[in-house]
């Protein structure tokens, strides 16, 4: 399932199909994520769900008729910077060196711009009020960004690391506008063609500034690229490695990462092998791997799965893992079930001084709360989900 936690804040990108799970919302579901901030895209078909679960339980969508014709990904652009954008302002002043990754004292960013924020806003008397804003609404989580346009995305880019740059805060960013994007699946989406990823990525690049930002490149993009051709596979894998090189280019204090889907996906050996295709064992455009997105396993299973993944990649010294601990707080279902569950609780506060050799961070990247798709219409923001996140 994909992995894309429906997390988003002024991007607007999060939402999924309308009508991904069918059925009537009901009272207790929040409304769905709207265009405030013209992050939507106006064609329900381009709409897309990033709130689901990775995972191999999830049947992939068929493979194409045939090969994909081979392609070469174009070499990086030489894109502006944010500041040369029309209503975009440069990122502040840096107040320093960044520490070493997984040390701090670096503090991650809360957006002030999510479904859970608007909610608690528009909700002071509701009596779950205060553990959904302690528990969730108050912690620093990931921003989205889904909606494959071009044209937009430096700016809506910009205003995230800018605010992190004004607060001297480090913002979480994921990009996930991959062709073919789920196998066809709930997240299904994404640009048109590689080539429109390529010049996606270019422009999404262009706003990060030059302050530290995290960017989490494409969930799911390698761990579930089995239902592409292999040379649609190769193709795919070319250009997320041109990806993070564009990114690390744009923005050198960008610290990027790559999909190695959970412990209980593929094996490391088999994870690694993807990802050394996909460019994930080069610093030029690599600082190491993600796990657990929108999952619910512990975060220890976690941390020595990604630390084998990182030993079979061959990975250089200073390259290391990032987690996603939003929900595992109780670890994964023993069902195997991984729509919005019952009795799961939220998992470690997010932080970049994790105490663990080798991983950098502990991140929200799924944002608590924002259903799967069976608490409400998935990406939208579910007040009783979250509720019982909030109390474990």
């Amino acid at each position: 399932m994909t992995a894309a936690a429906a997390v988003l804040a002024v991007v607007g990108t999060i939402t999924g199909m309308v009508a991904a799970m069918g059925g009537e919302r009901t009272a207790d579901e929040a409304r769905p994520l709207t265009s405030r901030s013209g992050a939507l895209p106006s064609d329900p078909a381009t709409l897309s769900n990033p709130s689901g679960l990775s995972g191999p339980t999830r049947k992939a969508g068929p493979a194409p008729d045939g090969p994909s014709p081979r392609r070469t990904s174009p070499p990086p652009s030489n894109s502006p910077g944010a500041s040369t954008k029309a209503g975009v302002r440069p990122s502040a002043e840096r107040t320093g060196r960044r520490a070493a990754p997984g040390t701090g004292p670096g503090v991650l960013y809360r957006h002030p711009d999510s479904q859970v924020l608007d909610w608690v806003r528009d909700h002071p008397g509701d009596p779950r009020s205060a553990a959904i804003g302690t528990g969730i609404a108050d912690r620093p989580a990931a921003v989205w960004f889904t909606d494959p346009t071009p044209a937009v995305v430096t700016a809506r880019v910009a205003a995230v690391a800018s605010g992190g740059a004004a607060r001297d805060q480090v913002p979480v960013l994921v990009a996930y506008a991959i062709p073919d994007r789920d196998c066809g699946g709930a997240s299904q989406g994404g640009a048109r063609s590689l080539d429109a990823y390529d010049a996606w990525i270019d422009a999404f690049a262009a706003g990060l500034g030059s302050d530290d930002v995290i960017v989490i490149l494409e969930p799911d993009a390698i761990a579930q690229s089995d239902c592409l051709s292999a040379d649609g596979r190769a193709d795919r894998f070319a250009s997320l490695a041109r990806a993070g090189r564009v990114v690390k280019a744009a923005n050198p204090d960008a610290r990027v990462y790559h999909d190695a889907g959970h412990s209980e996906w593929n094996t490391p050996g088999k994870q690694a092998a993807l990802l050394r295709q996909a460019g994930a064992a080069d610093p030029a455009g690599s600082d190491g791997v993600f796990s657990n997105v929108s999952n619910f396993n512990r975060t220890a299973a976690e941390v020595a799965y990604t630390r084998r993944v990182l030993d079979a990649l061959g990975a250089p010294a200073g390259l290391g893992a990032v987690i996603d601990t939003s929900r595992n707080g109780n670890g994964a279902p023993a069902d195997g079930e991984w729509c919005d569950p019952s009795g799961r609780g939220l998992g470690r506060p997010p932080t970049l001084t994790t105490g663990e050799p080798g991983v950098h961070a502990y991140l929200w990247v799924k944002l608590p709360g924002e259903s799967d798709g069976c608490r409400g219409r998935a990406g939208t923001f579910s007040p009783g989900y979250a509720y019982e996140l909030a109390r474990g």
